[in-house]
C-alpha cells in the first residue's frame, strides 16, 4: 500500500515504473516469478521512502 500511495502521488517515479514494466515484460514473458524479482528492487526502493514519508500510516 505503501508503494500504490507513493506511486499515485508522485507521477515522475509512476513513470519510470511504467517504462520498467515495458522494459521488463517481453524478457519475462512466461516467468511471473523472475519478472516480480526483477522489479524488487525498484518497489523496494520506493515503498522504503514511503515508510519514511508516510510515517505509521498503515500501522495498527
Amino acid at each position: 500500500m505503501y508503494f500504490r500511495d507513493y506511486v499515485n502521488t508522485h507521477p515522475e517515479v509512476a513513470a519510470e515504473y511504467v517504462e520498467l514494466k515495458l522494459r521488463l515484460k517481453d524478457q519475462y514473458q512466461h516467468d511471473r516469478d523472475g519478472y516480480t524479482q526483477a522489479k524488487g528492487e525498484f518497489v523496494q526502493k520506493y515503498t522504503d521512502i514511503a515508510r519514511k514519508e508516510y510515517g505509521g500510516r498503515y500501522q495498527p
